[in-house]
């Protein structure tokens, strides 16, 4: 099975209620979309799908793990990925107009001619969403056999270097501080 249909439900044969996919992750999933900012990718989707007529409430559960590099040393660091999100699909006569229309993200429309769901882009976006913005090691993890230690001193210093310099720069204006 390729992996574009893999990632397609074929709803038009699903009776109305509520139907449990689950899709298992990994970073050959994600060649189509090119380079990404991590690896190892070892992420669960499951999707609960509640089909009624007219349109259909889709539920994204992400769990797993992966490997992002650390913001503060460049070392790998694992991340527990864990998400949620609920998207619904409408089925209309004209799909385009209505999602430019369209200002709820969560809301998605689709024509009536319509027999598949395509996952594969909501499941890279979920994926991508679930990683936290900031990623670095725990304040106890600072300087501990996962870090850069080469890193960290460098960035020591460069912050004392920063100090020095921005001590100068203000000097003259010292004088003025305490002027009423």
């Amino acid at each position: 099975m390729s992996q574009r249909r893999e990632y397609e439900i074929a709803f038009v044969g699903l009776k109305p209620g509520i139907h449990v996919y689950e899709y298992r992750i990994e970073d050959k999933f994600f060649v189509p979309y090119g380079e990404q900012d991590f690896e190892n990718c070892m992420a669960n989707i499951k999707l609960s799908l509640d089909k009624n007529n007219g349109f259909m409430q889709l539920k994204f559960d992400v769990d797993g793990e992966l490997n992002v590099a650390c913001d503060r040393c460049g070392n790998t660091l694992p991340t527990q990925l864990w998400d949620e999100f609920n998207i619904i699909v409408k089925i209309v006569e004209d799909p385009e107009v209505m999602n430019e229309q369209e200002e709820d993200p969560d809301v998605y429309y689709i024509a009536r001619g319509e027999s598949h769901l395509h996952l594969a882009d909501w499941i890279y976006e979920f994926v991508n969403l679930s990683i936290p913005l900031q990623k670095m090691c725990r304040e106890e993890e600072i300087g501990g056999p996962k870090c850069n230690t080469e890193v960290l001193e460098k960035l020591r210093k460069m912050e004392e270097e920063v100090t020095k310099d921005s001590n100068t720069v203000w000097k003259g204006l010292d004088k003025f501080k305490n002027l009423e």
